[in-house]
């Protein structure tokens, strides 16, 4: 009996032996892999525990026994928020470079275009005209450098600046045909006054005015905006890191190191979960940044067809040419009509020339043939570049909604089999449901701690300035230009544009292959011309712009027929 109670104490001793043997153990596991993972990081191996320890001082991964000491846990904080920088930066890279390049293959495009078009005109112009070209020049370079500075975005009203250069040339012209008088400024400036009532460039100035308008108004929006594109993608990948973010980054990311499983990742629904809290804000950009790609669109399609500035550049030459052939057939009615109206000038005591100024202007210009087409620093033409530029924007739609799950994709961060996979606290499924994108859907947010009531600034501003992009966008797609505040933040602005004052309105009716007008919000555009200052009150035309632009759409379109 006493052997018997011995044998049956000895059996439970060791029971129990065996049993603390394998709870310490269970209690103990190796850090190895967790160390090896995390030298890989690139950080110490110096007080990282070669076994799990009691995690009571975790304040982000599960406590209990885990790999991480507090140190490490604060290095993988550091390191979650350095590698979500990374990967927005990283995934946001193509939409990026392509505002980049395609801005800057276009801007070459447009002023190489004007260059080899200002060339071509002093080329033949001086070919034909000679001496006569050659001392009255300035007239034509003033023109080609306007047009330059109102493309790139100086304050030059196209319609006044062009109105300016058929009068200059009205005044040379009419002195050079009756060379025999001699005029003072106030008779040249007389006549330069019978400009609209004479015609005497006939139809020319008229239809050149129109296609000129509303095409450098169309490239210069266009070109624009690639570059509020390029600038708001560039702000907004530059993400801004919120503490409840860096929290839940390192416990989706790293918290499965603390756990000893290294080389676990993410379930596919929880790191969209956390992605989508992290990138609420930017998620609200989409709405605004896809109805600015379509508006981008419309304008592409407008230089494609009736706005397209190569088409109006290149022969710019050859209708000025034109122009002064009918100012010389003509040049008997227009002097008496002057003479009559501005009275008889005194005779200067200088006869004509030995060379009749009727031979002077008798050379016609022929266009460009094919051989002879300026080649350009994009190498291609305005239809190829704008098609390009066009697949790309289609690209670009629905970028920032998308964002959350091209991070987790791209930066390889999930697992597929969704047993497989860390869920936040071990391995296993995850069960709660994907919330919707977007900073107000983050409310039931299971992951990340977002606080709904505070939209970022940045973000807000970004939303602001697509916004009146777009806005402009939809007007330059009509042919209308306003003041354009530079979106860009740095308080520079881009000038008035050409305006639409009462001598305007009827010209924009010369292209017949229009598509219908869109009707364009101007809520933003008074909102930008507010915050302009002072630089209205100096501007009379930019007031009789948005007087226009408070009348409703229907109207305009009643007044322009």
């Amino acid at each position: 009996m006493y052997a018997m109670w011995r044998l049956q104490v000895a059996l439970c001793t060791l029971s129990v032996l065996l049993s603390l043997s394998s709870g310490g153990e269970s209690k103990a596991r190796s850090c190895s892999e967790v160390r090896q993972a995390y030298n890989v990081k690139g950080f110490s191996l110096v007080n990282v525990p070669h076994q799990e320890i009691s995690g009571e001082h975790l304040r982000v991964c599960p406590q209990g026994y885990t790999c991480c000491t507090s140190e490490m846990e604060d290095k993988l904080n550091q390191q979650s928020k350095l590698e979500f920088e990374n990967l927005v930066e990283r995934s946001s890279h193509t939409i990026r470079t392509t505002f980049v390049s395609r801005h800057k293959k276009f801007d070459e495009f447009f002023l190489e275009l004007l260059d080899n078009s200002e060339k071509s005109l002093n080329s033949m112009f001086t070919r034909t005209y000679g001496k006569l070209y050659m001392q009255n020049s300035e007239v034509f370079q003033d023109l080609f450098t306007e047009l330059k500075r109102y493309y790139t975005g100086g304050n030059v009203n196209l319609e006044e600046m062009l109105n300016d250069f058929w009068s200059r040339l009205l005044e040379r012209m009419f002195q050079l045909l009756n060379s025999q008088y001699h005029f003072t400024d106030d008779y040249l400036e007389c006549v330069s006054k019978y400009t609209d009532q004479l015609k005497p460039f006939g139809d020319v100035p008229r239809k050149l005015k129109a296609q000129v308008t509303r095409a450098f108004i169309a490239a210069r929006t266009f070109v624009q905006g690639l570059m509020v594109g390029r600038e708001v993608a560039n702000r907004v990948a530059k993400v801004n890191v919120v503490p409840a973010c860096v929290r839940a980054l390192t416990k989706m990311l790293y918290c499965s190191y603390c756990r000893g499983m290294p080389g676990l990742k993410a379930c596919h629904n929880y790191c969209h979960n956390v992605m989508r809290g992290c990138l609420a804000n930017q998620a609200d950009l989409d709405a605004e940044w896809n109805l600015f790609i379509d508006a981008m669109l419309l304008v592409a399609d407008r230089l494609e067809g009736p706005f397209n500035i190569e088409a109006v550049i290149e022969p710019v030459d050859v209708k000025i040419s034109e122009a002064i052939m009918t100012m010389q057939d003509n040049s008997m009615q227009v002097s008496a009509k002057v003479f009559q109206g501005c009275g008889q000038p005194k005779p200067s005591g200088i006869g004509r020339s030995v060379r009749g100024i009727s031979d002077v202007f008798s050379a016609r210009f022929r266009p460009y043939t094919p051989e002879e087409r300026p080649t350009t620093a994009a190498g291609t033409s305005l239809d190829r570049l704008v098609i390009d530029i066009k697949e790309k924007l289609k690209e670009s739609k629905r970028f920032w909604s998308n964002l959350p799950a091209d991070i987790c994709v791209q930066g390889n961060l999930t697992e597929i089999d969704e047993e497989q996979c860390w869920n936040s606290h071990t391995k296993g499924r995850y069960f709660p449901e994907v919330v919707k994108e977007g900073l107000t859907n983050q409310v039931n947010n299971p992951e990340v701690d977002v606080d709904i009531t505070r939209p970022d600034t940045l973000i807000r501003q970004q939303i602001m300035a697509l916004r009146v992009m777009t806005n402009k966008l939809k007007n330059a797609y009509n042919g209308n230009d306003i003041y354009f505040q530079d979106s860009s933040d740095e308080g520079s602005s881009s000038g008035s544009g050409s305006g639409c004052s009462d001598g305007c309105t009827t010209e924009f009716v010369f292209v017949g292959t229009e598509a219908p007008v869109i009707g364009a919000d101007r809520s933003d555009e008074r909102a930008a011309v507010a915050a302009a200052g002072k630089s209205l009150s100096r501007e009379p035309s930019l007031l009789l712009v948005m007087v226009a632009l408070t009348l409703p759409l229907l109207a305009m379109q009643t007044q322009w027929r």
